[in-house]
């Protein structure tokens, strides 16, 4: 990586790679350390000592959950998870090592997956119905969903914003995991009646997970003019409608 930006001198480095499995990171603690930690504390550096600004993805499951309103970036974290640890150790590197920075906090990114990628929970339940295959999505964690074409764009205006900072880029809607997949079954004229709603308690997740994560996008529309899809939209563009 040093030698990578001493050759290329670069305006910014836009981070986007992490261990970002919850129940693997609980059980993994020093490969998710090595890669959400440590590699995120070496590139702060990096940057600092190169001038080029550091833009870093971060999650939603650096907060507890235990509310019912939009976090803001004010908001204290408390993870309830090692992944959601290890995300917010790396941002309090970043902050203390970078004079310029942007981590930027993203929820339940979904859009076309590349080839061999394995998607995105939107595509899981598409994929699912078409198969005519029942599916177990959680009803009691709210999120705000986030069209990946909205991260690149709010990411591309942060790279000449001239502050440092939290910035959560997301969805406009909070709503949960089961209202996303009847949406998608909805849109895409796929049987509904397939989709099994089922409570945190009844999914038996071995790591537990916040049960309100939605993200405020307030200051990302002050400062950047952040306009996200709305997640109709999001998926329409996501399958090709």
């Amino acid at each position: 990586m040093k030698s990578l930006l001493e050759t290329a001198q670069p305006d910014a480095v836009i981070n986007t790679s992490a261990l970002s499995v919850p129940d693997y990171c609980e059980t993994h603690h020093e490969e998710a350390d090595a890669v959400n930690i440590t590699a995120i504390e070496h590139l702060a550096e990096l940057c600092q000592a190169y001038g080029s600004r550091f833009i870093h993805l971060s999650t939603d499951f650096v907060f507890s959950g235990d509310t019912n309103r939009l976090y803001t970036e004010e908001d204290t974290p408390a993870p309830v998870n090692y992944y959601g640890y290890t995300k917010l150790e790396g941002e309090k590197r970043i902050a203390a090592i970078c004079r310029d920075y942007a981590i930027v906090r993203v929820v339940v990114v979904y859009g076309a997956a590349l080839p061999g990628q394995h998607g995105n929970v939107l595509q899981l339940v598409a994929n699912r119905l078409r198969n005519h295959e029942e599916v177990f999505v959680v009803s009691d964690q709210w999120r705000t969903p986030t069209f990946v074409g909205d991260i690149a764009q709010g990411v591309e205006s942060l790279i000449a914003h001239p502050q440092s900072g939290i910035y959560h880029l997301c969805g406009s809607e909070c709503l949960t995991i089961a209202e996303m997949a009847y949406r998608v079954a909805d849109i895409l004229e796929l049987d509904r009646s397939l989709i099994r709603p089922v409570t945190t308690e009844e999914m038996k997740e071995k790591t537990p997970r916040p049960r309100f994560s939605g993200l405020s996008i307030e200051k990302a529309r002050r400062e950047l003019a952040y306009r996200p899809h709305t997640l109709d939209e999001g998926i329409k563009l996501m399958f090709g409608l």
